[in-house]
C-alpha cells in the first residue's frame, strides 16, 4: 500500500503537458514614408537623430559614435559621415522618402549633416532653425550696485 500512494504522489506532483501554443505572427517591417531628422550641432560634437513624425526615434548616431575622438568630433566631416549613417539605416530598414529638418546649435555641422541626409535621396520638406537665443540671462547675484 505504501508504495502504491508514493506512486500517486508522484504522478500528481507532474504537470500536465498541454497543447502548444499557437504560433506568433511575425510582425511586417514598418514603413514610415515620412519623418523628422533632429540635428543638434555643438562644438565639441554633431548628434543625428531620424524619428517618425510622432517623434519615436528610428535611427540615431553621432560623430563620436563614428570613431571620432578630441575635437575631431566638432568638424563638418565627422557630422557628415553621422548623418549618413543614419540615413542609411532609416531608408534601408524603414523606407524613408520625405523629412522635415530641424537643427538646433551652433556648430561646424550644421551644414554638412543637411547636405549628407539630401545626398542620399532622401527628400527635405523644411529646415527649421531651433537654436535657443541668449537672452542676457538672470540677475547676477550679489547686491545691486549703485
Amino acid at each position: 500500500m505504501a508504495e502504491e500512494e508514493v506512486k500517486t504522489t508522484v504522478a500528481t506532483t507532474e504537470a500536465p503537458k498541454e497543447a502548444p501554443a499557437a504560433a506568433k505572427k511575425k510582425k511586417g517591417k514598418r514603413v514610415v514614408n515620412a519623418g523628422q531628422v533632429h540635428i543638434q550641432a555643438t562644438f565639441n560634437n554633431t548628434i543625428i537623430s531620424i524619428s517618425d513624425k510622432k517623434g519615436q526615434v528610428l535611427a540615431a548616431s553621432s560623430a563620436g559614435a563614428n570613431g571620432f575622438r578630441g575635437s575631431k568630433k566638432g568638424t563638418a566631416y565627422a557630422a557628415q559621415i553621422a548623418a549618413e549613417k543614419a540615413g542609411e539605416i532609416a531608408k534601408k530598414d524603414y523606407g524613408l522618402n520625405s523629412v522635415d529638418v530641424y537643427v538646433k546649435g551652433i556648430g561646424l555641422g550644421r551644414d554638412s549633416a543637411i547636405r549628407a541626409i539630401s545626398g542620399l535621396g532622401i527628400k527635405i520638406d523644411s529646415i527649421t532653425d531651433k537654436t535657443p537665443i541668449a537672452h542676457g540671462g538672470v540677475r547676477p547675484k550679489g547686491e545691486r550696485k549703485p
